[in-house]
């Protein structure tokens, strides 16, 4: 590194500490955020290590981010992509590779899911042509069972695509040796949950594919970004191909001929040595990240044991100073887990004296963030109604999230004296009615 390079670094780090400078917390005064990105020096000088290296494409960064997280969740490939949503779309598209041959999903083919959750999990279900078939969540642990999937199961039913709820893992072996039982693909959306594990094993590492978000409410942050992981070789290589427009050759961005023979391939009807690097064997799209973005989030993966400690820590102080508090349903664990928790979700109780409006205007106005259970029963939301769908079971609890949850924030950027302050507020909410 040069001189001048180290002294850029060394001011960087400098005014990071300028001007992000450390003070007290001032209760009732100070925004408490439900969800936020912890950055310090060593990310901001990583930033910017990349940006004077004008690393403004997918290059050495990705690479190596891609290789230490799919490390970290032990699995062989890891794709990084621009956005979780993103990350969703490719894995579930590419399950409809022809690539795959007779397990290749089909347009009208269902995967089961469940009706409360984010958007994204179920929209790549509808964006290619498949139907989602929505089963029910538990409250308290606000994850379905592995029994409601199994009585999902139609012979229709292709795949199972479902998110570990804010950071709790649902029954995820269980769900994986079910799939395995019924020939069916298993995708984990793991964006909320990097961390967790069931049964002593990390989500993330049940499904044949898994997805993760870096938006900044998340574990880690690159700001905008999200993977795709697998430990199926050719799995891995549909999802390469879609993520890259759609081609059939495997050269990173600059390299030209990594086969020896980039003139010599005929595939499809095309001319005898056509250029490979124009020869698309998907129908794909361009979800690449940048380096810069990759950059940060090495800078963070270093400190994810930190944060997800930092996550439970805050977790287990709400859940303790909230015991017992009255008209509430307090979260838990799923049996078998350690989340590494995402949120802390309360849900008001039926025949409370208060409704969730009137506690989440209470925390709002003392400067507490607040956040719905995301879409609540997407069967409700205007953008579902039309769409063809399947229903199995009741949506009862779907019903009572979509009226009565909310979460408040764990992430590590909060102190002690702030989740104390939270559960000082809305003990005397809840006391006071």
């Amino acid at each position: 590194m040069s001189d001048t390079k180290s002294q850029i670094l060394e001011q960087v780090r400098d005014y990071h500490l300028e001007k992000e400078p450390s003070r007290a917390f001032v209760p009732g005064v100070d925004e408490i955020w439900p969800s936020g990105a912890v950055l310090g020096p060593e990310d901001r000088v990583a930033l910017v290590e990349a940006a004077l290296d004008m690393r403004i494409a997918a290059g050495s960064h990705t690479r190596r981010f891609e290789s230490k997280f799919a490390r970290y969740m032990k699995r062989r490939k890891a794709h990084l992509v621009n956005s979780g949503s993103s990350a969703n779309l490719l894995a579930l598209s590419a399950l409809t590779s022809p690539h795959l041959e007779d397990r290749r999903l089909r347009p009208g083919d269902e995967v089961v899911t469940v009706a409360a959750g984010f958007p994204t999990t179920v929209n790549p279900i509808i964006q290619n042509g498949l139907v989602p078939v929505f089963v029910d969540v538990e409250l308290k642990t606000y994850n379905t069972t592995a029994e409601r999937i199994k009585a999902a199961i139609g012979p229709k039913t292709r795949a199972i695509m479902v998110a570990h709820a804010l950071g709790n893992p649902f029954e995820v072996g269980e769900v994986a040796q079910i799939a395995e039982e019924n020939d069916l693909f298993l995708i984990e959306d793991n964006c909320d949950a990097v961390g967790s594990r069931y049964d002593g094993r990390l989500t993330g590492t049940f499904g044949d594919l898994t997805t993760v978000s870096f938006y900044p409410a998340h574990h880690l942050t690159m700001g905008e970004g999200g993977c795709v992981l697998t430990a199926n070789l050719a799995l891995a290589r549909i999802v390469e191909s879609m993520r890259d427009w759609g081609r059939d050759c495997w050269c990173e961005p600059g390299e030209n001929n990594r086969c020896f023979k980039r003139f010599e391939y005929q595939l499809g009807t095309l001319p005898q040595g056509y250029d490979h690097k124009y020869i698309f064997s998907h129908v794909g799209y361009n979800l690449k990240a940048t380096d810069l973005q990759a950059a940060l989030g090495l800078s963070q993966l270093d400190k994810i044991d930190a944060f997800t400690a930092a996550r439970r820590h805050n977790w287990s102080r709400l859940r303790e100073g909230l015991d017992g508090a009255p008209h509430l349903i307090l979260p838990e664990a799923t049996l078998g887990s350690e989340p590494s928790w995402f949120g802390f979700v309360l849900t008001v109780a039926p025949g409370a004296p208060f409704s969730r409006k009137e506690l989440v205007d209470h925390l709002e106005k003392h400067k507490i963030g607040t956040r719905n259970l995301f879409a609540g029963n997407l069967t409700r939301q205007p953008a579902y109604q039309d769409v063809p769908h399947r229903i199995v079971g009741d949506l009862t609890n779907s019903d009572v999230i979509t009226e009565q949850t909310f979460w408040i924030g764990v992430y590590p950027g909060l102190t002690d004296e702030m989740t104390d302050y939270m559960v000082t507020t809305i003990r005397e909410f809840v006391a006071g009615r």
